[in-house]
């Protein structure tokens, strides 16, 4: 089965090694989903969630741009698989031409399908696979919070956005 993702968030997660990668956090399912990202990857997704515009235009913005003047959109990303934890998507693709309709499935980064559906605000799918094997309870996040600080209340599992390039 699949559902509807959002993003709630890009910041900075700790990964297998213990340092410091950037993340961006799906929720589906009342579960949290952490994909780790790389750095321009990150930050193309912030500047997307925050409506900004960069001075020129990013490999995402310029993709788009693209994709409508050939008379196509994006229909929608689907992060559809999980495995060696390595998460895979598809951008499934309309063009019309002449009338006809034709549809076009690619493969794609998760991190480049999630840019690209902040950019066209297209539904963004997560499957019961991948939400089952990698999936975390909100509290699991709110836990690793109470570890940093327990004397700090703070509604932000991601973390202060000044310690955050990419917030």
């Amino acid at each position: 089965m699949e559902h509807e993702a959002t993003v709630e968030g890009v910041g900075v997660g700790v990964g297998d090694g213990g340092n410091s990668l950037p993340v961006v956090i799906l929720e589906a399912r009342e579960r949290l989903v952490p994909i780790f990202v790389s750095g321009d990857q990150a930050q193309s997704m912030q500047l997307a969630m925050e409506g900004e515009p960069f001075e020129r235009p990013l490999t995402h913005d310029l993709f788009v741009e693209m994709v409508a003047e050939f008379g196509a959109a994006i229909d929608r990303v689907r992060i559809d698989d999980l495995a060696d934890g390595t998460f895979y998507a598809k951008i499934d693709m309309e063009q019309y031409h002449g009338g006809e309709r034709k549809q076009a499935v690619f493969d794609a980064r998760p991190s480049d399908g999630i840019a690209l559906a902040l950019r066209v605000d297209c539904p963004l799918i997560i499957t019961d696979e991948v939400i089952d094997e990698a999936g975390k309870p909100p509290e699991a996040f709110e836990a690793k919070e109470e570890l940093d600080d327990p004397g700090e209340e703070d509604d932000d599992p991601f973390g202060d956005p000044g310690d955050d390039p990419f917030r």
